[in-house]
């Protein structure tokens, strides 16, 4: 099988830049040496294990990749760019007809698979790209739908720890909500508790400090009326590593469904968990 020609959008971006390493490492991909980057960018290059990846900004993307498209042909995109951008990236990626990955969290989301689902091309979409905690939820999705109104009467508290540099609210607490919605829990978005001082996180929560700057701490805490019950969950992940292995996983799913002909679709990561 050939290469999977990738291009990596994001850099300098921390989980661009751990993705962007994992393709070059990896046989079964070839890296694109040019990354979309955000507006308060000023530099050109950025440097990934020693490859030379040419920065190119917003307002010089169409003409990039109408070259990039030439020289390279057929390719894949990868996004983790900035939530405010997410839209605007998934419009410009289906108008050019460039099926992607998307981990960048935020945005309107609706609106993203209406882009998707009206275009020629197809997108893995998914505020989460780590497999295993998207397996959770998948299991908290079946609980809510399987047994309605289990923790009625129960209060909930959902505390998420992500590093200070994390824009908006962690996309698996928010998909946490509707879960515990329909297991009878009124709680909203609103409420969850998001945290982002690295002291706090170090001596309050203690998240070791080599992981203050990568990390995603998550804890669902259910108490019973009277308070002689309580229930949690807890998902820990430190590092950015779970993520990329997702993200390749997901290039992978993609591009067996571009060879079968798959045009228009959106795809989430329980259709890569399930490989159908």
């Amino acid at each position: 099988m050939n290469p999977i020609k990738t291009m990596v959008n994001g850099l300098p971006g921390n989980m661009a830049f751990i993705v962007a390493g994992h393709i070059l490492r990896d046989k079964r991909f070839e890296l694109i040496p040019y990354s979309l980057t955000g507006p308060d960018i000023q530099d050109s290059e950025f440097t990934v294990e020693g490859i030379a990846i040419e920065l190119i900004a917003p307002h010089k993307r169409e003409p990039a990749i109408a070259h990039i498209k030439k020289s390279w042909k057929n390719f894949l995109i990868v996004d983790y760019t900035h939530p405010s951008a997410v839209n605007s990236n998934a419009e410009f990626y289906c108008r050019s007809g460039l099926p992607f990955v998307m981990g960048t969290t935020g945005g309107d989301r609706i609106s993203i698979e209406k882009t998707v689902v009206s275009s020629s091309i197809s997108a893995v979409i998914a505020p989460n790209m780590a497999k295993q905690i998207v397996g959770f939820q998948a299991m908290m999705e079946h609980a809510a739908d399987t047994f309605p109104e289990l923790f009625k009467g129960y209060s909930l508290e959902i505390r998420e720890s992500h590093q200070k540099g994390k824009a908006d609210t962690s996309g698996t607490a928010k998909a946490m909500v509707g879960y515990f919605n329909k297991l009878g829990v009124p709680f909203k978005e609103d409420d969850i508790i998001k945290i982002r001082e690295p002291e706090t996180q170090k001596t309050t929560y203690g998240i070791p400090e080599q992981y203050l700057a990568g990390h995603g701490w998550h804890t669902y805490t259910l108490v019973s009326e009277d308070r002689t019950v309580r229930f949690e969950f807890t998902h820990n992940v430190n590092g950015r590593e779970i993520y990329a292995r997702g993200t390749l996983d997901a290039l992978l799913y993609l591009s067996e469904k571009l060879r079968a002909g798959v045009g228009g679709k959106m795809f989430t990561m329980i259709d890569v968990l399930k490989g159908i």
